[in-house]
């Protein structure tokens, strides 16, 4: 359903039955109040946003304003709104909600008032809402309007309709661009790719006020639900390519390197290098190549060193180019980076391989990248290498809402790793092999310079996350500027290179009762007689890149020391399986916690009690020096 192009139509039918199968799939799904504030007739958009978050593995509950009533309920609100306390709020308004025009009798002065004047009001709703909720706001810059008084001219002159909607525009990008939490959903570029003449339909808005056709609707709200999928870690990781008329035109086992199309002599192998082109930009955004192909490695590698080739061996964190079944390729792969199957996306020109991966790996993205023979009717289609940028771009698979320096080298940082797997088999002696990595971790409470890249890895990691928290920067600024609250982050280094952050916790200071220790109640930090202070971990996580080197002891040894700090006595742990984090079933077990209680549901609750005498486990690297 998510996969460009999808058929509108028959998601605005059958949006119900959709709806009913994707509830009935067993996929476990985070929960999120999402409130719509609307400055025009919402109500079809939210069922399709609804839509497109069960499938991205979002739950959502859904707040709607009454018709046109955005700013009311922005700015005075109401007892529902306030009771629903939304995560997102995202606020839908279009070029028909700016009520005052440039008109062709203002001079300058008053042209540049009224702009000055429309922007204050929506700025003063931003920051209203930000200051009462707390929350990730969405909102949409303006489409251009549906004619132009002056023609071309309306782009140029002070009074152009066209001019003052780019001006508004861009100060709405200045804002997002300069706020925290605040996300601009560019309806601009949207209706501009979908065909404004398209995009516009004055029937709806005269019948029943929608800013925008029907067959619009579906692809609103798949633009926007792909900034809330991304602020909330559902993002993909992984492009997996195939080679022969994928990456060039042409099979290189039969035409051999100098038969392929590849580069600027012919129109075809122009298109190709340029989709590698594209690609080779998404490294630059975090995205991790890889090939699954068919082939001889040694004609693999021919093909990715082919002068006119954009793309080269070391542009990719693993190679598969075998006669093995893609599938069995690709979930070798999965296991190599460490990344689940559905992080990953598959790009095979052919249709066959690709329902294999889709029935053989369940999860993954399988973009139909060309035609395939069974598409019928008015479902829409695609066919060509011409088109393969635009179905991959337009599926939103890697849609950034923060890009920090661990994004700009997760390529590098990958084969980092497996120049790490090299260096380990050579030594008999796994705590010889860590000593030889030279490791040295920084362990501080949380900085507002990585707070981006703090909130990210709390929405990316499932595997070593015994509590799954998932944390919006705003949610992760309140954590650190709370003195009840112990925050910690672990940045690790070694003689490879900077893995970056790859470890956080976050506990609540709290207080026990003695008569009962596995009640626990907030109490301020404040001394109580009946008990001692103790320390709940809302969130223990680490990345998978640096498993078993010994961060996980640090982040320990660094907690322990800042609980005695603190004068807290004990700390509580918590374990909430999901089908990913099996991995930490144990893990306060392994740090010298003691089991209090697990219910029916596998939950569990862990106690450390902080000794007089605590001997550091961290044996292997060097913290803070």
């Amino acid at each position: 359903m998510n996969n460009y192009p999808f058929d509108a139509e028959e998601m605005l039918k059958k949006s119900r039955r959709m709806k009913r199968d994707l509830l009935a799939d067993g996929t476990k799904r985070i929960h999120k109040k999402i409130a719509v504030l609307g400055g025009s007739t919402t109500h079809d958009i939210i069922r399709m946003m609804e839509l497109f978050l069960l499938q991205q593995g979002i739950e959502p509950e859904f707040y709607e304003s009454e018709y046109a009533q955005y700013f009311e309920d922005a700015m005075f609100g109401n007892e529902k709104l306030d009771a629903f306390a939304p995560d997102v709020i995202y606020i839908y308004t279009t070029f028909r909600n700016l009520r005052e025009l440039p008109e062709m009798s203002m001079d300058r002065a008053a042209v540049k008032t009224l702009e000055d004047e429309t922007y204050a009001k929506f700025e003063q709703m931003w920051k209203h809402l930000q200051e009462k909720f707390h929350c990730v706001i969405i909102q949409n810059n303006f489409e251009y309007p549906a004619f132009r008084l002056q023609g071309n001219r309306d782009a140029s002159d002070y009074r152009g309709r066209v001019r003052f909607a780019a001006r508004l525009n861009e100060r709405f990008a200045d804002y997002a661009d300069t706020h925290e939490n605040f996300f601009l959903h560019d309806l601009n570029y949207l209706s501009a790719q979908f065909g404004l003449d398209e995009w516009l339909d004055d029937a709806y808005w005269n019948l029943y006020k929608y800013a925008l056709s029907m067959k619009a609707i579906p692809v609103l709200a798949f633009s926007v639900t792909n900034i809330i999928k991304s602020l909330y870690g559902k993002n993909k990781k992984a492009l997996v390519l195939d080679l022969d008329n994928t990456l060039w035109g042409g099979v290189i086992g039969d035409d051999g390197v100098d038969g392929i199309e590849l580069g600027e002599e012919t129109a075809v192998g122009e298109t190709y290098r340029e989709f590698q082109s594209y690609l080779k930009e998404q490294k630059s955004i975090g995205v991790l190549l890889a090939v699954d192909s068919k082939n001889d490695e040694a004609n693999a590698l021919a093909g990715l060193n082919h002068p006119e080739s954009v793309l080269k061996p070391e542009d990719f964190v693993d190679i598969r180019a075998n006669w093995d079944p893609k599938s069995v390729n690709f979930t070798a792969i999965a296991k190599d980076l460490n990344i689940g199957v559905d992080s990953m996306v598959f790009v095979d020109d052919n249709p066959a391989e690709r329902e294999i991966i889709r029935q053989q790996v369940p999860g993954a993205a399988v973009p139909e990248i060309t035609e395939n023979e069974a598409s019928s009717g008015d479902t829409p289609s695609v066919s060509g290498p011409e088109n393969y940028i635009r179905v991959l771009d337009r599926a939103g698979y890697f849609e950034v809402t923060s890009f920090s320096s661990e994004d700009a080298r997760k390529s590098e940082m990958y084969r980092e790793n497996a120049e790490r797997r090299k260096a380990q088999a050579s030594f008999a002696d796994y705590g010889e092999y860590l000593k030889s990595l030279s490791m040295k971790a920084q362990i501080r409470p949380f900085e507002p310079v990585h707070y981006a890249r703090i909130a990210q890895l709390t929405n990316k990691s499932n595997q070593f996350n015994l509590t799954t928290k998932r944390c919006t920067e705003a949610d992760i600024e309140t954590f650190a500027e709370d003195p009840e609250t112990v925050t910690l982050y672990g940045r690790l280094e070694d003689k490879f290179g900077d893995n970056g952050i790859v470890s956080l916790i976050i506990g609540s200071e709290a207080m026990t009762l003695r008569d009962d220790e596995e009640t626990l109640s907030r109490n301020g930090g404040r001394p109580a007689p009946a008990g001692e202070k103790a320390l709940l971990i809302d969130l223990w996580l680490m990345s998978c890149r640096v498993l078993k080197r010994g961060m996980e002891n640090a982040m320990m040894d660094a907690l322990v020391s800042e609980c005695s700090r603190r004068h807290i006595g004990c700390i509580f742990g918590y374990y909430y399986p999901t089908a990913k984090n099996a991995m930490v079933k144990d893990f306060y077990d392994t740090m010298g916690f003691t089991k209090v209680s697990e219910d029916a549901s596998g939950n569990t609750v862990w106690k450390f009690q902080i000794p007089r005498v605590y001997t550091n486990k961290n044996r292997y690297i060097r913290v803070n020096a």
